[in-house]
């Protein structure tokens, strides 16, 4: 059975840890809707460090950073693991996130992580991951 978690509003860094928690304890989790899931911080401060990672290292060597915004919050997910060693590669391919809704996720009801939304801020300075993909080049 897999858990779906809207990610409308969620904060990308809280919503990445409790999924990596889920995921090293056995569970397969979708997230939808991963262009709504949010960064705090300035607008411009955050589109600098992201376009900073991006260009980092060589062409051939990497390291690469995703451009598409469901690569990128599975890219800080596994981030929170430890993704080289076999139980952490086995939990990482228990994570989806998709952009939108996928039409087989469309009738199932999403869960809404209240430890992750966007009203734990206390100011009004966030952006999307969807806006700081478009920044960084993504066709999607």
């Amino acid at each position: 059975m897999v858990t779906v978690i809207d990610g409308e509003n969620l904060l990308l860094g809280r919503l990445s840890s409790i999924v990596a928690t889920r995921i090293l304890a056995g569970e397969e989790i979708a997230i939808i809707n991963a262009e709504k899931v949010i960064v705090s911080g300035a607008r411009a401060m955050v589109l600098n460090e992201y376009q900073v990672k991006r260009v980092r290292g060589s062409v051939e060597g990497g390291p690469f950073l995703p451009r598409r915004p469901d690569h990128l919050v599975k890219r800080t997910i596994r981030g929170m693991i430890p993704y080289k060693t076999r139980p952490g590669a086995a939990a990482f391919r228990r994570v989806k996130a998709y952009v939108g809704v996928p039409y087989e996720l469309k009738d199932v009801e999403a869960e809404v992580l209240e430890d992750a939304h966007r009203s734990r801020l206390s100011g009004a300075r966030y952006i999307s991951v969807g806006e700081i993909s478009k920044n960084l080049g993504a066709k999607f």
